[in-house]
């Protein structure tokens, strides 16, 4: 419902009614998941969920849900949820498969799916609606279902061409060092022999002035 002042209202007014509104803005809730979840088919999965609010959670006026969909154009099934306590729904893709495994009194809405099969494989909606936060949450979860884990990385080549990398970089810096410092030093060099040529000179002309001087 929009918010209503009086038409004569004054300045303070408006500003009480700025406040108002950049307040709702702030205090939304966070919704925090994994987008993506990899398990291992025959495994358990914690699938997590979890929020932040300016609210502390009342039992009594919290509400969350979650639902399973294969696809996002695929109509939303609900598993399990809470209205005054949690509640899990048996149903027959997921059975009695489902637990809740968060805790309430830190915002963790968490779930664990245990002996996953490939058809647990899809996309998993946290809801979560905390009065008097005015919107509800709402969390996406993408779990993908493998029959085998991917073989670890060898980090070692890795390493080896980082070591070459870091030794290349090096000995370029040290080149570009080793080049600037003879440049500069050649350049001292000239400096000096133009500044001898030149008290030279000087030299010279004086000694021919002193010369001239005598013959006359």
């Amino acid at each position: 419902m929009p918010l209503m002042l009086p038409s004569q209202g004054t300045s303070a007014a408006s500003c009480v009614a700025l406040l108002v509104i950049a307040a709702s803005t702030v205090y939304s809730m966070d919704v925090l998941v994994a987008q993506q979840i990899n398990a291992l088919n025959g495994t358990m999965v914690r699938i997590s969920c979890s929020f932040t609010s300016c609210y502390r959670l009342d039992p009594t006026k919290f509400a969350m849900n979650w639902t399973y969909q294969e696809t996002l154009n695929d109509t939303e099934e609900m598993f399990m949820t809470f209205k005054n306590k949690i509640t899990p729904l048996r149903t027959d893709r997921f059975g009695d498969r489902v637990k809740f495994a968060g805790n309430l009194d830190k915002n963790d809405l968490s779930i664990t799916i245990s002996d996953v099969q490939l058809t647990d494989e899809g996309i998993y909606n946290c809801y979560v609606r905390n009065p008097p936060d005015r919107i509800q949450g709402h969390g996406i979860i993408q779990l993908s279902v493998v029959t085998e884990l991917p073989p670890p990385r060898d980090s070692t080549i890795a390493v080896a061409i980082g070591a070459s990398i870091g030794g290349m970089l090096a000995l370029v810096i040290l080149s570009m060092v080793v080049v600037k410092c003879v440049r500069r030093h050649k350049k001292q060099e000239l400096i000096s022999d133009e500044q001898k040529m030149e008290e030279e000179g000087k030299t010279d002309g004086e000694g021919g002035t002193e010369e001239g001087t005598k013959q006359l």
